[in-house]
């Protein structure tokens, strides 16, 4: 269950420009869904941060007693 507590730790991390990721509610754990398109349209640096920055809002999340997936959406076609 997606808390309030854990949507202030989700809110508390800052996204890079040029990304952002979704939350999905599964009752009981949470999945974090990235688009592989907009993954794949950034530079090697731009990567770089997007990988960490997911990184962080699982810890963030998993801080606040979430059990987190992440996950991409598409890819077969990039």
């Amino acid at each position: 269950m997606y808390t309030d507590e854990m949507k202030r730790a989700f809110y508390s991390v800052t996204p890079p420009s040029n990304f952002g990721v979704q939350i999905i509610d599964n009752e009981h754990f949470l999945t974090v869904k990235a688009s592989a398109r907009q993954f794949f349209s950034l530079v090697d640096e731009e990567k770089r941060s997007a990988i960490e920055y997911m990184v962080r809002v699982k810890k963030a999340l998993e801080d606040n007693g979430a059990i987190v997936m992440l996950v991409r959406e598409g890819g077969d076609e990039v």
